[in-house]
């Protein structure tokens, strides 16, 4: 089904959008991801940081955990912010599937959501614990956008990268979003492959984050479509240990989450408080320099811990 809604005909909104203040895995994510029975997802927060060590504690995570990390956060109230590599650039693994569903949604209707999208067994990824069930009656659009988001199913976001148009077309919206860093060349797995050096499929965490935060709080999408993304955000079961770990108790966290090679593991989150205030945007990345380095979620965590504590 086509749109008269082109992305090239709403460039000019976006680049309205992009004007403004800002507004501010993969194949691979692993079983990591989800919480142990039993556990809290809510650890006791640290304590304040300083002003004489502001951004030092990103720095001790570093050594710490032995990874890079990139940090880009937000207070959307008061425009304050945290940059630690902020414009470096890091493997997006999942993390895309947000975006490539704000794309469909962006060029479609709403009403395409109920489309149903046909595959094979050829188009089954190892890590499809949702697609794999339906080869045969296919999955409607709106199924695939739950799938990626939710269960980081690699099929269903290659899927939707097929729906518009391939990977070069998820660059293009980003484009349009006023964002000049992010580039996507290829489709799971190859991804995953998160190669260090290698800019294909990679962005910053301030040039992805400001994407999330744009197609979350601001008006690329129509207010229904992006009630539907934020949704699924808010429901993401992938994300337990990383950002979500660090949130206190009664906050609402809608999230991304990415894993790949090279120890590789983000997240991509709006985060609203308790009391109504205005949102905060975490966007933390993070790779290390062995292909098959282990993974330590609590490193995500304590990076959102930090930005919590700082910001909040």
């Amino acid at each position: 089904m086509t749109s008269s809604r082109s992305l090239l005909s709403r460039r000019a909104v976006l680049g309205m959008a992009a004007a403004l203040v800002p507004l501010a895995g993969c194949a691979k994510e692993r079983a990591p991801e989800s919480a142990p029975p039993g556990s809290s997802p809510t650890p006791a927060p640290p304590s304040a940081p300083t002003e004489g060590d502001r951004h030092r504690r990103l720095a001790a995570l570093e050594r710490k955990y032995d990874a890079r990390l990139g940090v880009y956060a937000l207070a959307t109230g008061t425009g304050a912010t945290i940059a630690h590599r902020a414009d470096e650039r890091f493997a997006f693994c999942s993390t895309f599937k947000g975006l490539a569903a704000a794309a469909v949604l962006h060029r479609h209707p709403l009403s395409h959501l109920d489309t149903v999208v046909r595959y094979t067994e050829a188009d089954v990824m190892k890590h499809s614990p949702v697609t794999k069930e339906h080869v045969a009656s296919g999955m409607t659009v709106r199924q695939l956008c739950d799938a990626a988001i939710r269960f980081s199913d690699g099929t269903a976001g290659n899927l939707l990268l097929r729906e518009i148009g391939g990977p070069g077309q998820l660059t293009a919206f980003a484009r349009g979003l006023g964002d000049t860093v992010t580039r996507m060349d290829r489709t799971e797995p190859a991804i995953t492959e998160a190669t260090p050096g290698d800019p294909r499929d990679t962005s910053s965490p301030r040039a992805f984050g400001t994407d999330y935060q744009k197609v979350v709080l601001g008006n690329v999408l129509a207010a229904d479509e992006r009630a539907f993304l934020r949704d699924l955000l808010e429901r993401n079961a992938t994300g337990a240990r990383r950002i979500r770990a660090a949130i206190p108790r009664g906050w609402t966290v809608a999230d991304k989450t990415g894993t790949g090679d090279y120890g590789t593991l983000n997240d991509i989150a709006v985060v609203w408080p308790a009391k109504s205030a205005p949102p905060l945007l975490i966007s933390v990345m993070s790779s290390k320099s062995a292909k098959d380095a282990a993974y330590d979620q609590a490193l995500i965590a304590d990076a959102a811990g930090y930005v919590v504590q700082t910001l909040r």
